[in-house]
């Protein structure tokens, strides 16, 4: 058995994989928590709550062009190669290279996918600087500032260093009473 090879690990996707899975309830649980009760609930919001579900819609429009941008500047890379910056290029030759990839990103749209992820991105910061000033007045307008900070801030939905897995229990914990008392207040 000396040949044989047992050091191969689980790949890393089937672990983030659940855990995203989880992340996604969660957030599923408080817009539910918000929504559950009464179909035009959105409408009927507290403070907090409003500005969670402003935040949420900038928060994901930020996420979704950030992978947009991402996957444009793979094409990018791949029509046009890296820009080219050498110390033995002519100008000419940095001339050249940068007009083939302005003409290149106008094409893709590279650039302006970037500009609109940044004015999401800063939208979904102001949004969630004016949610942390705001005061919750329900256990779900809890939840939903601590799904921001936990979205926004963790390093990754998994992070296992402090505070990260206390906060997501605290998350949870929120989840469920209110469900819980949802469920004792409708009977």
């Amino acid at each position: 058995m000396a040949d044989s090879d047992n050091t191969t690990t689980l790949p890393l996707v089937t672990h983030r994989r659940a855990v995203v899975g989880m992340a996604s309830a969660i957030a599923r649980s408080i817009r539910n928590s918000f929504a559950g009760r009464d179909p035009n609930r959105r409408q009927q919001t507290g403070p907090a709550e409003a500005l969670w579900w402003k935040w949420q819609d900038a928060y994901e429009e930020a996420q979704r062009l950030c992978r947009q941008q991402q996957c444009l500047e793979r094409k990018l890379i791949e029509t046009v190669g890296l820009p080219c910056a050498s110390v033995q290029s002519s100008d000419g030759e940095k001339a050249a290279c940068q007009a083939r990839w302005d003409t290149a990103d106008c094409e893709i749209g590279y650039s302006a996918t970037l500009q609109a992820e940044r004015e999401a991105a800063g939208r979904a910061a102001d949004l969630l600087e004016m949610l942390s000033r705001t005061p919750a007045k329900s256990l779900p307008e809890v939840a939903a500032k601590l799904d921001a900070i936990l979205r926004e801030g963790q390093p990754s939905q998994d992070d296992p260093e402090f505070p990260w897995p206390q906060i997501r229990s605290v998350l949870e914990d929120i989840v469920r009473i209110d469900q819980q008392m949802g469920l004792g207040t409708q009977a």
